[in-house]
């Protein structure tokens, strides 16, 4: 008999459309392998749907009625990028429900989706990060332009509401875009380094490793138009010395396990003259078979299905922060 997936895919933010490719390119994945999927979707109002068709009136409605799917499932593979998915909700759904689910749970899920709480655990371990101030929508307009900065929203994904600022009125206009995502804005000194993605996947029986990283060429700043509209080239594997990959590959495992990330995260770093920089970490990264993630893991060997299917295999129940666990669940 096959194992039972729930997919979810979509959500309310504006990762919408890039969730709905991840969540299909999943699906199609794992229906190959012999998986029985049962696809549900969040759509940008919140409710919940089956096969385009809304599960309730409400998105509380929804909810309610989605609940016998997910209890039916063997497995859930939460495929919704940013707030609302990749940021633990779906995780801590799961885990009151006592299902496994793909990916990070509720703590690395949070404190992934935060790049300033990001930042201070990557700091913590001697990973260097660019400098950088938090400001509140609140005293936004009690912030003045000192030097070239990046500006982007403390938690989204996607580059959504990332700009950069050379001068007064662009980072006027950075921080109102920025404002559209989140309340909490982080600005960033500029890093000056070739762009290199990192990918770490834990395996079923816990073995955490990395494929050949990737890098990005692009002109300009990596930001959402770039990123989709096919301008970036990603060359897999990046040209690199052995030294430079080592400490990249060194500080995502570190920073993968600190943060206690399960599945598959990607971390993106700045390599400059002195070393990586970190920039975030996506612990529900872009999953279509054109995407970073499986681009590396194609590298390594290791094609879209089998990627997915291992996922899938290495899912667990998430425990919550401060849960008890007794001696026979380790």
């Amino acid at each position: 008999m096959s194992r039972h997936v729930v997919v979810i895919g979509g959500g309310s933010t504006a990762e919408h459309e890039v969730s709905l490719g991840t969540a299909a390119a999943v699906e199609h994945a794992l229906s190959a392998s012999g998986f029985t999927v049962t696809s549900v979707t969040i759509g940008r109002d919140g409710r919940w749907s089956q096969d385009a068709a809304p599960l309730g009136a409400t998105p509380s409605d929804s909810l309610a009625a989605a609940l016998p799917l997910i209890e039916g499932a063997d497995v859930v593979f939460p495929a919704i990028h940013g707030v609302g998915g990749e940021d633990g909700t779906l995780a801590a759904l799961c885990a009151l429900l006592h299902k496994p689910v793909v990916g990070s749970g509720l703590r690395a899920g949070a404190i992934g989706m935060d790049k300033w709480a990001t930042k201070a655990a990557a700091q913590a371990l001697g990973i260097r990060t660019a400098p950088g101030r938090l400001i509140t929508a609140e005293a936004v307009e009690d912030v003045d332009f000192e030097r070239p900065v990046v500006v982007k929203p403390a938690s989204a994904g996607s580059s959504y509401g990332v700009g950069l600022a050379e001068d007064a009125a662009q980072f006027r206009a950075a921080l109102a875009e920025a404002r559209r995502y989140d309340d909490r804005i982080l600005v960033e000194d500029v890093v000056v380094g070739r762009e290199i993605d990192v990918a770490v996947l834990r395996e079923a029986d816990g073995r955490r490793w990395a494929p050949p990283p990737l890098e990005i060429h692009a002109q300009g700043l990596f930001d959402t138009a770039t990123k989709y509209d096919g301008s970036a080239r990603f060359v897999v594997p990046a040209d690199l010395t052995e030294t430079d990959c080592g400490a990249l590959t060194r500080a995502a495992l570190a920073l993968f396990d600190a943060l206690g990330c399960a599945g598959v995260a990607r971390l993106d770093f700045f390599l400059t003259q002195n070393g990586p920089v970190l920039n975030e970490i996506n612990t529900m990264p872009g999953m279509t078979a054109e995407s970073q993630v499986p681009r590396m893991f194609a590298a390594a060997g290791v094609g879209y299905e089998d990627l997915v299917t291992r996922l899938v295999a290495a899912a667990t129940v998430p425990a919550a922060p401060g849960t008890v666990f007794s001696p026979d669940r380790g």
